[in-house]
């Protein structure tokens, strides 16, 4: 009897084994559709204006970050994981290698806020449980904080009204200067 009684206990331990194991297999499942999520970024990037862009080209750095964000608009949360690190490293030397000529409070205050959201994406990527949708959320946030950099950097290099109003100055007096000469030419 008692031999029958251990054979039912091992029967029952082994088929509880087996339900949790099948139970473990379906949460990896979901979690792995999780994590192959695609990232939502805008579907218009902002572009940096020429003069801007003189001045980015130069800066290797940011040539290094723009690489990274673009990938960001085809990439999934384990990708974003993957990279979570170079992307953190990537933005703090961004941060500490600001060229002179975009040297300006609003530029810095971009550069501080992207350099934040990549070492928070690094931190959520690096949990020991990551959540799959803050990552996704910080990426996208970060993604738009770049965007919102680039548009600071144009906004060093837009012209004021009082500088197209001193420019449409100096060419008036120009053509003023150069009608007089004009009248003694053509007589």
């Amino acid at each position: 009897m008692r031999y029958w009684l251990y054979i039912l206990l091992a029967i029952g331990v082994l088929s509880c084994k087996n339900q949790q194991q099948q139970e473990d297999a379906s949460t990896t499942k979901k979690d792995t559709t999780r994590f192959q999520a695609k990232i939502k970024t805008p579907e218009k990037p902002i572009s940096l204006e020429p003069e801007a862009r003189k001045y980015a080209l130069q800066w290797v750095e940011f040539i290094a970050a723009q690489n990274e964000i673009d990938k960001l608009e085809n990439s999934t949360v384990e990708d974003v994981i993957d990279n979570s690190k170079a992307i953190s490293q990537i933005m703090q030397s961004l941060q500490i290698s600001v060229p002179d000529s975009l040297q300006s409070i609003p530029v810095k205050a971009r550069l501080n806020v992207v350099n934040t959201k990549a070492q928070l994406l690094d931190q959520y990527s690096h949990k020991r449980e990551p959540d799959p949708k803050v990552i996704a959320h910080t990426a996208s946030d970060l993604y738009e904080e770049f965007n919102n950099l680039k548009l600071q950097m144009n906004e060093i290099f837009r012209k004021t009204l009082e500088d197209f109003e001193k420019e449409l100055d100096e060419l008036e007096e120009r053509e003023k200067d150069s009608l007089p000469d004009r009248l003694k030419t053509s007589f």
